[in-house]
């Protein structure tokens, strides 16, 4: 992303007036030792690296959307 990186990003979304509490997923290729802490840190409610599995990504926003409800 050229002008932020997608944890900042993430942080500046749960800030906005009626986006606390969307359920985001981080889709990354960030792999290393603490990543999935960082991005939860920032507002992930789920982190998940490349290359993804649809199964996986599917299994995932069904989770998050049914505790949603």
């Amino acid at each position: 992303m050229p002008v932020i990186n997608g944890l900042e990003a993430m942080r500046q979304i749960r800030r906005l007036p009626g986006l606390g509490e969307v359920p985001m997923i981080a889709l990354t290729a960030l792999a290393m030792t603490g990543d999935r802490d960082r991005c939860l840190d920032a507002g992930a409610n789920d982190y998940l690296t490349k290359p993804v599995k649809l199964k996986q990504l599917a299994s995932s926003i069904q989770q998050l959307l049914s505790k949603a409800v």
